[in-house]
Parts: structure tokens; sequence; C-alpha cells
């Protein structure tokens, strides 16, 4: 989708993370005549503030996608979103050969294991929720999306953090709800952890500094953590 020589920039980043929001402060400073606009899932009812202008919400797909392009002309996209976040990675990639518009991708690199680590390692979340233990008390670090997965597991008690207030009562049959953003030291997480006498974690690999703290305060603690691999 060509653009007219010299005219300003109109940058979409696929955002949701907090390098996303970084990215968008960055190009705002470094770039004030272009236009940056980032694009939320809308999963979050009250996202941080962030640089440029803000979107929530779906596109619709691919085609909704390539028409979101061509209608803002944006001249670059930028997927910083979640690496789990596999649909609108493959839906950015389609998109961007549509319209012709260049695409940069920006993954986290997942966490590596460091000694005093102790991960239970797994490659989805069935294997997941398999791997807990009758009477674990745990602590489940994902999205609100994936928590009904886990209702099967009557005989262990969960810890759910979750940053806005269900819309339905959670599916789980015995559980904690805590409302809140995760902590941003491993200080902050081990008094959360002892407070609710967590034996388990289980979170996906997702990089990153934001959701590090809780890996830090299990190893100080040494509770074992079931890690979801990419």
């Amino acid at each position: 989708m060509p653009s007219e020589p010299n005219a300003p920039q109109t940058i979409l980043i696929l955002g949701g993370t907090s390098e996303a929001a970084e990215l968008a402060r960055d190009l705002v400073a470094r770039h004030p005549d272009a236009r940056v606009i980032t694009s939320l899932a809308g999963r979050t009812r009250e996202p941080a503030t962030l640089a440029g202008e803000v979107r929530s919400g779906g596109f619709g797909g691919v085609e909704g996608l390539a028409n979101f392009i061509r209608a803002e002309r944006v001249t670059r996209m930028v997927d910083a979103t979640h690496p789990f976040a596999r649909q609108i990675s493959a839906n950015a990639i389609k998109a961007a050969k549509i319209t012709g518009v260049p695409l940069d991708i920006r993954t986290r690199m997942p966490w590596a294991k460091k000694p005093g680590d102790i991960w239970i390692e797994v490659q989805g979340l069935k294997a997941a929720r398999e791997a807990l233990p009758t009477g674990a008390r745990v602590l489940l670090a994902l999205g609100s999306q994936h928590i009904g997965l886990f209702a099967s597991r009557e005989d262990v008690h969960f810890i759910v953090r979750m940053i806005d207030p269900p819309e339905h009562p959670l599916e789980l049959p015995d559980h904690a709800l805590i409302l809140g953003r995760p902590g941003d030291t491993a200080a902050v997480e081990t008094m959360l952890l002892i407070a609710h006498s967590i034996t388990h974690i289980v979170c996906r690999n997702s990089g990153g500094k934001a959701a590090y703290a809780k890996i830090e305060a299990a190893r100080q603690l040494g509770l074992p953590v079931i890690m979801v691999g990419r």
C-alpha cells in the first residue's frame, strides 16, 4: 500500500504488553509528526494510560485487520502482543502480506530457568492441570479465559488473581478470588504466596519483566512452578 512521499507515518502497534507501552512512548517522543495507534484486545476494563492513540477490541479476523490498515492509512505495523497471543500474530502476518505494509515482530524472550528454580515444564494447559497434585493450593497466574479448564480439579484449592471482577462467577469449585495487578517485586509476591499458603504456581512462560516477580518469589520460597512452554 504505497504512501505519499514525505507523508507522516501512521504506526499501528498490536499491543497489550509492557513492551508495547514502552514502544508507544518511544515512538511518540522520537517521531512527533507520526500517528501512533496502539490496539488492545479489550480484556482489561481500565488499561494503563498509553502514549498516542488507543483502540480496543478485535478487528474481525484477517480481512478486518487489513481493512483497518487501509482505512487508517497505516504505513507500518508492529506486533508486540503477548507471546501466547497466537491468533492475532498469525492474522498480522497475513494482513501485512495482503496490504503490503511492513510488519515488525517483537517477541519477548522466554524466561530461563535459574539455579533454585523448581519448574515442572509442560506443553499446554491441560498438561498443567494434570500435573497438579491432590490437595495443592495453587496460584493460577493465567488469563481469565483459561480458568475454566481447571474446573475439573475439585481436589485442588485455587487462588485466582484478576485485574477486573469477572462478569460471571468462576467455574472453579474451590477457589478464592483476588482483585489487583501482580506485585512488582518479589517481596510483594512472597507475602501473597505466604498469606494464602500457596504450594504451587501455574503460569505460562510469557517472559518479560512485568510478571517475573512471582517466579523470583517462588524460587526464594522453594515452591514448584508448573511452567507452560510456548
